[in-house]
């Protein structure tokens, strides 16, 4: 596990008594609005410029009109074409959720109950430094690494159901890892292919109507304090998936939320619903699990979240 100068094991942090769970404020800085994203420095980008062989270019995000129907009670996008004048046309949006698509998960999404949001800050939106546009400015730019669960699971001959609650321990992800052949490195954007994207596009496809909330069953990222240490110790700047909520659903309210444990407490940026299956297809014809990430967030201050808007380059 490689280390990086300067930063505290996940051991180390501070601990929260009341909730047994640690946080990493301050560790970045006094008043820090990045989180983890500051892991992302220009030394790291440069590296990762490198991975870029035949600059053939993957999408990792759906059309911001999907899904369709919404999930967790958004309400649809509505998209209208008008003509502004004789020669010219215009549109708007209308019930734009940012995070109704493929999307970030900012700093300002989630609260540690009276503890506040990442940094400790309790007040009201738009009264502390936690707006998307922080990351946007900086841009989630850096190594990213695909690692394939439904791969792992199919040649092993248990092929994962992403119709079904699982809970993917931090060991799995080590496995999975270890027979990629590929190393986490301090900086890296981590994504995990669970299936699920694959399974909700063919269903959509032949016409079916997929509702998703609080309680629909998908594999995800166990939600406990070991897939924390996991995640902090590697030193990822980020974590997205190819599902509704990166961690397992409905999941376990013993064992608790993986957003509580690394959005508010450690900063780390979260991605859901990020479209990975070609990238993965590719990947596995050649063996290479790592390239170029790039994602430049929503320039909207204050902001909560933002659509993904993000590719891979091999």
């Amino acid at each position: 596990m490689s280390e990086e100068p300067g930063l505290p094991a996940y051991d180390q942090l501070e601990l929260i008594p009341e909730l047994g769970l640690r946080h990493s404020w301050g560790v970045f800085g006094r008043g820090d609005s990045l989180g983890t994203v500051n892991l992302l420095t220009a030394d790291r980008v440069r590296a990762a410029s490198a991975l870029v062989r035949d600059g053939r270019v993957f999408r990792l995000d759906l059309p911001i009109t999907e899904p369709d129907p919404p999930m967790y009670g958004r309400d649809r996008l509505v998209h209208t074409i008008f003509s502004a004048s004789r020669n010219n046309w215009d549109d708007r949006l209308d019930n734009f959720h940012p995070q109704g698509s493929t999307q970030w998960d900012g700093l300002r999404h989630v609260r540690c109950r009276e503890f506040g949001f990442y940094g400790g800050y309790t007040a009201e939106p738009g009264e502390d430094d936690l707006g998307i546009e922080h990351w946007a400015r900086h841009g989630i730019i850096g190594r990213g690494v695909l690692l394939d669960l439904e791969r792992h699971l199919r040649l092993a001959g248990t092929p994962v159901d992403p119709g079904a609650e699982m809970s993917i321990p931090s060991s799995m992800l080590a496995t999975i890892a270890r027979e990629q052949a590929v190393e986490l490195r301090p900086g890296d954007v981590l994504c995990v292919r669970t299936g699920w994207m694959r399974m909700y596009r063919e269903r959509a496809a032949a016409g079916e109507a997929i509702h998703v909330d609080g309680r629909t069953p998908f594999p995800g990222l166990a939600a406990d304090e070991a897939m924390a240490r996991f995640l902090w110790d590697t030193r990822v700047a980020a974590v997205v998936a190819d599902n509704p909520a990166v961690e397992v659903s409905p999941g376990d309210p013993k064992v608790g939320s993986l957003h509580r444990r690394i959005i508010p407490l450690l900063g780390m940026a979260v991605g859901e619903l990020f479209v990975l299956d070609e990238l993965a297809e590719a990947a596995e014809a050649d063996g290479r699990f790592d390239f170029l990430f790039v994602s430049i967030p929503m320039n909207l201050p204050g902001g909560v979240g933002s659509p993904g808007n993000a590719i891979a380059i091999r």
